[in-house]
């Protein structure tokens, strides 16, 4: 029974500090990624606002606000959903980075049950076969249950993935026809 010796406490804690660790990088880059977006798109905003303002000064013709409000309506809307976009992906990224840290260590504690279990068939009195053949069984069902769950997360989340990406892209096609036709019209009356 030398297996179950401070040691093996000592390596089980430090694997698990060194999957927190990882969970906090990956977390904190995540949180980096968001802050250099969003301070891309406050200096990119700022810029644009300067442009449009001075744009409308320079305007002599009502009608040429309208058409230039109409434009940075459809430029606006575009960069929001761009701006979604990145958010959604870095998200999405980070939290798929995160789902495979943790199948990885979760195939690592399915081994170590197994090494467990492993250990406890070789040394196991005689007359205890079926108490080991129950452990046994328990955990290969607990690896299959689990291992079933994990697919079915990653198959809903590639599920959920595509339905956010076709919804942006609806959104995306319906929000630029509509402020396309609002500039027309607006250019429309503009020649009247």
């Amino acid at each position: 029974m030398s297996s179950f010796s401070g040691e093996h406490a000592v390596a089980s804690q430090r694997a698990s500090f060194e999957t927190l660790s990882d969970v906090w990088t990956k977390a904190f880059g995540c949180i980096e990624k968001l802050n250099e977006l969003n301070l891309r798109a406050f200096n990119s905003t700022l810029a644009e606002n300067q442009a449009i303002a001075s744009a409308a000064m320079s305007t002599k013709d009502p009608q040429e606000l309208f058409v230039l409000q109409a434009k940075r309506a459809q430029a606006a809307m575009q960069e929001a959903q761009s701006y979604w976009r990145h958010v959604y992906n870095i998200l999405f990224s980070a939290q798929a980075d995160l789902a495979s840290s943790a199948e990885v260590q979760f195939r690592q504690r399915q081994r170590d049950a197994q090494a467990f279990v492993d250990t406890v068939a070789s040394n196991a009195p005689a007359g205890s076969e079926a108490a080991v053949n129950a452990l046994k069984s328990a955990v290969t069902t607990a690896s299959e249950a689990t291992n079933a769950t994990i697919g079915a997360g990653k198959k809903a989340a590639e599920q959920a993935l595509e339905t956010a990406e076709k919804n942006a892209n609806a959104a995306t096609s319906a929000s630029n026809g509509a402020t396309k036709q609002a500039a027309e019209h607006l250019k429309g009356a503009a020649k009247k």
